[in-house]
């Protein structure tokens, strides 16, 4: 190959090889890198929100030390002044491999000794306590939650403390070595799964979800930026338990807006149809606005509304 030399073919292959083999195999950047090619997920800051006065929302990011108690910080803020009836923690495009931070992180919703997880230091337990966040959570995952994201939200399931939300995880829940090549850069390879609280390897496929919402990766990137952003076309596919659907524009709370008896009459008379003239252009905007667009934050919230419904339902 006319201007190439060993080191450049040797540098190409391994990015091939990690390419194709991420995310259990990457390449260490320095701290002081500008990190050409960098992923997005890596960059995902912590937010907080509320829906209807009712739901809190967390994007929680970057796993680290002090995870736990950001997160608590942030829902007490919520609670302070809003009645908390369920939890979202957005884990799409999170990431991150400090598993003792994610065990810590869980350990915030168990009020019993129970085993969480193991990462090549010891099952590690949760601890006995009053103050455990005790209400219904939704955790929202995609193909990006990797690492310590993933582990905490099958800590999580396994504790029958939430419902996950999404498409599979990235399955790189795992402990990982680093390997220096000749070209003096420095690869993490992951070598063993963590374990789980029942003792079983944390699955190589990564986690399916409860709830199964594909969305096409641009649509997603876009309303995990704005919720609330209307795309021209967009569908997304459901699937709980063996039900699949393709459903448009997927969205909680949409409502259609009302017509009048004289606009109805107005209306047929041109030889409109009423339902395609509510549904396009500025009128489909002028309905979205204020609505969400993100599906998969939608079931989330339609989720949590049903759960709401049901313990009041049982408490009566």
């Amino acid at each position: 190959m006319a201007g190439a030399n060993d080191a450049d073919l040797n540098r190409a292959a391994v990015h091939g090889l990690i390419n194709q083999l991420s995310p259990k195999v990457s390449i260490v950047e320095d701290e002081n890198s500008a990190g050409a090619g960098y992923e997005p997920n890596g960059a995902v800051p912590f937010k907080t929100s509320v829906f209807e006065n009712s739901f809190g929302y967390l994007r929680l990011g970057q796993f680290g030390a002090g995870a736990d108690k950001k997160l608590l910080e942030a829902y007490r803020g919520m609670a302070s002044t809003n009645r908390i009836k369920g939890l979202i923690l957005d884990l799409r495009y999170s990431e991150g491999d400090d598993y003792s931070g994610a065990a810590a992180l869980a350990d915030r919703f168990f009020s019993k000794d129970e085993p969480l997880l193991d990462w090549g230091q010891g099952m590690r337990k949760s601890s006995v306590k009053t103050n455990a966040l005790d209400l219904p959570i939704a955790l929202l995952v995609n193909r990006k939650t990797s690492g310590a994201a993933e582990a905490f939200a099958a800590i999580l399931r396994q504790g029958q403390i939430g419902l996950l939300i999404g498409t599979n995880t990235a399955g790189n829940a795992a402990i990982a070595k680093e390997f220096v090549l000749s070209t003096g850069q420095r690869v993490r390879v992951a070598s063993t799964p963590v374990k789980l609280g029942n003792d079983k390897a944390f699955p190589a496929g990564g986690l399916q979800p409860d709830i199964f919402v594909s969305v096409s990766p641009d649509d997603e990137l876009a309303w995990f930026d704005d919720a609330y952003k209307v795309m021209a076309k967009s569908t997304a596919r459901v699937n709980i338990g063996s039900s699949t659907n393709d459903v448009a524009s997927l969205s909680t709370n949409r409502s259609h807006r009302r017509l009048n008896e004289a606009e109805l009459v107005r209306m047929l008379k041109e030889g409109l149809n009423p339902e395609n003239e509510l549904g396009s252009g500025a009128r489909e905007i002028e309905r979205a606005r204020g609505i969400l667009g993100d599906p998969v934050l939608a079931r989330a919230l339609d989720l949590l509304k049903g759960l709401t419904v049901v313990q009041q339902f049982r408490s009566s």
